[in-house]
């Protein structure tokens, strides 16, 4: 007998239902976060017939987690179906809106029952590409961490000390430059920055890593600090700057967070197979580049084309038709990180002379704005990637994009 099993998870405990291939509800059992939980749910699966060489599946809310990685460890399919999904299969059997973790967990068995060939299992990923995810998504998160301290930073100092972003203006789009954070934890306010000497300022430098143009750089700095500028109330100056000082301390936090996680995911990103195909197409590096098998792994089965690659990463376009009303418009729903990866990537590549420029620029003759262009761009690359993991290949800009045949001839 076939079974089929749905877990709503929690904090702290799991609603587990078994239901068999005609939706009865064959067992039920909440369960423990721990190892004698885990034990239980094998004992209970076990008990409903679990063959070990054709275990049951399981579907679950969350692709991640310590029940998810163990789940896994048995050899099992592991759905990890949406919750959006989950309430839309809940209204099917209920107008009353009424919700439990055994409802859910019932909802859940059932989606397997009759829908498992609408969903995929989870990748059969290896243990690297599923590290190399962590860490790749990691370090994304403190890049745009870094990004939010430094905004939050700036946005403090222009109500108070906008001499400063005109002295590094020229130098940084940003605050995250260890030059200006260097020189602003010396002088957090125009009061004190008018006082600081340029042998401060030259320390300063030497500390946060510059080695060369040390004077003409402290001397720049110097005479930028002590342009005139409004100002605030002194005591409100002075708060202001103390604000300004813990802004920074978060700002020097996420940038050191940046850049050690920048190490570790180049280092274990070096390791993996697909390291060479990936590095070789244009605009990808160690840390840009393992983001993409972090997103997409590496079981080739888990995608069946390049389509399906292009319909999760929101590059390939989405159709509506409806009568004699037809639309094509971009995808709103698609694997965020692996959607703002490829734009960078795309950005990356046109910004380098060689093919991928020309077919951005082409595109953009063709009358497409900045980001359709760089978004048609990443669609072609990423079909171009799917072929070579596949057939173990690296990148040939000359069947990447092959020249017209009145070239050629």
């Amino acid at each position: 007998m076939r079974a089929f099993c749905g877990i709503d998870w929690a904090e702290d405990h799991h609603d587990v239902a078994l239901v068999d291939e005609a939706g009865q509800l064959l067992a039920k059992r909440r369960i423990s976060d721990t190892v004698e939980g885990f034990e239980e749910l094998l004992q209970l699966l076990a008990d409903a017939g679990d063959d070990p060489d054709d275990p049951f599946p399981v579907a679950i809310e969350t692709p991640r987690g310590l029940l998810v990685a163990a789940l896994r460890a048995t050899g099992r399919q592991v759905f990890a179906i949406n919750p959006m999904a989950v309430a839309r299969y809940r209204e099917r059997h209920s107008v009353a809106r009424k919700k439990s973790g055994h409802v859910d967990a019932m909802t859940l068995a059932g989606i397997l029952r009759t829908d498992a060939h609408a969903h995929r299992p989870l990748p059969a990923d290896t243990d690297l590409a599923r590290a190399i995810a962590v860490l790749a998504r990691a370090h994304q998160d403190a890049i745009w961490r870094r990004t939010r301290a430094s905004n939050a930073l700036r946005s403090l100092l222009r109500e108070y000390f906008p001499v400063f972003l005109a002295a590094f203006a020229d130098r940084t789009t940003n605050l995250a430059g260890r030059d200006a954070r260097a020189v602003l934890a010396i002088a957090l306010t125009p009061t004190a920055a008018v006082k600081l000497p340029r042998t401060r300022i030259a320390a300063a430098l030497r500390r946060a890593g510059r080695q060369r143009g040390i004077d003409q750089l402290a001397r720049r700095i110097h005479q930028a600090l002590r342009q005139p500028q409004l100002h605030q109330p002194p005591l409100v100056e002075r708060a202001m700057g103390e604000q300004a000082r813990a802004l920074l301390a978060v700002l020097d936090a996420e940038c050191d967070n940046v850049d050690r996680l920048g190490l570790a995911v180049a280092e274990a990103f070096a390791q993996h197979p697909d390291y060479e195909i990936i590095t070789s197409f244009p605009g990808l590096g160690d840390e840009l580049g393992a983001r993409l098998p972090a997103e997409i792994g590496d079981d080739r089965t888990w995608f069946a084309d390049a389509r399906a690659l292009k319909a999760y990463a929101g590059s390939a376009p989405i159709t509506r038709a409806s009568g004699r009303s037809v639309s094509i418009t971009r995808r709103s729903i698609k694997n965020n990180r692996l959607a703002a990866t490829g734009f960078r990537w795309a950005f990356c590549a046109a910004s380098k002379t060689g093919p991928a420029r020309d077919h951005y620029q082409q595109r953009r003759d063709q009358g497409d704005r900045h980001p359709a262009a760089l978004r048609h761009l990443f669609n072609r690359m990423l079909g171009q990637l799917h072929h070579c993991l596949q057939t173990r290949q690296t990148y040939d800009p000359l069947k990447a994009f092959p020249p017209p045949l009145s070239a050629a001839a």
